[in-house]
């Protein structure tokens, strides 16, 4: 693990699908990674096919890794989502969040609002769901 940058160059957020190590969109993030850890919060998974999306849910917990990426990364993690902003028409939002069992570990998730009628999952880990590691 990398040792963290300052706050002025660097952004946490916590990651729960196919931004993880061995999923799809690892290779964006790989190269603006600058440490990780696993970490827990609060929601839970939807399955929305080839990706897992979040709804925030105070009973349940979703599995996970805490990354310290670049802050010049965070447009190109923001374009995956389609997230364009505040009050814009997003697909996913971006929200801050705490660690579930760390509250002073804390940074941005990329969360829906509603499961737009996909099913819900019982796991809270992705690659348990989709057959990874």
């Amino acid at each position: 693990m990398a040792k963290p940058a300052s706050p002025a160059t660097a952004i946490r957020i916590f990651v729960y699908g196919t931004l993880l190590p061995g999923q799809s969109n690892h290779s964006l993030i790989e190269p603006i990674l600058l440490a990780s850890s696993p970490g827990r919060v609060r929601g839970r998974l939807v399955d929305a096919g080839e990706y897992p999306a979040l709804l925030l849910d105070k009973k349940r917990f979703v599995r996970g890794m805490w990354m310290e990426v670049a802050w010049d990364g965070l447009p190109a993690l923001d374009a995956l989502e389609e997230f364009y902003g505040i009050e814009e028409p997003n697909d996913y939002e971006r929200v801050w969040i705490s660690d579930a069992d760390d509250a002073s570990l804390s940074g941005w998730i990329y969360v829906w609002t509603e499961s737009r009628g996909y099913p819900l999952i019982d796991e809270e880990w992705w690659p348990d769901v989709t057959g990874g590691k």
